[in-house]
């Protein structure tokens, strides 16, 4: 310190400046009177997206179609294997069949005379899983 002005001394005899920092008061925030609001709803699909999902949707909503596409979760599987394993006509499978294709659910690989069908993805499969296990608890 110097005598003359009482504030500590830098190197070289140059008094050190005290500096000081202005604080600013914190801005007050404002009261929440609904401090546990829902979080906002996910944007609505486009018209052209809700249309397509309802036809999926409608693809699967039979019974028989229903047990097609659990059949097929499994593995691939040829028009007489479903008739068999399903125990219904040959016939009511190739029709749901031509439905569940249609809709974009399942292809079919043409192997000598039979058509091997299969899934074309698994999110459909997992709804159909889904809506059956949501039955069963029911």
């Amino acid at each position: 310190m110097t005598a003359d002005s009482g504030a500590p001394s830098r190197e070289g005899g140059v008094p050190a400046r005290r500096s000081r920092v202005a604080v600013e008061a914190p801005t007050p925030i404002p009261h929440d009177p609904f401090p546990y609001r829902a979080p906002l709803a996910p944007a609505v699909p486009t018209r052209p997206v809700l249309d397509s999902a309802g036809e999926l949707l409608r693809a699967l909503a039979a019974p028989v179609r229903i047990a097609i596409v659990l059949q097929l979760r499994e593995s691939p599987r040829c028009v007489h294997e479903l008739v068999d394993t399903l125990g219904v006509t040959q016939p009511l499978v190739s029709q749901h069949l031509r439905i569940l294709k249609s809709a974009g659910v399942v292809r079919g690989e043409r192997t000598g005379r039979e058509v091997i069908y299969e899934l074309v993805d698994d999110h459909l499969a997992r709804i159909v899983v889904d809506a059956v296990a949501h039955a069963e608890e029911g």
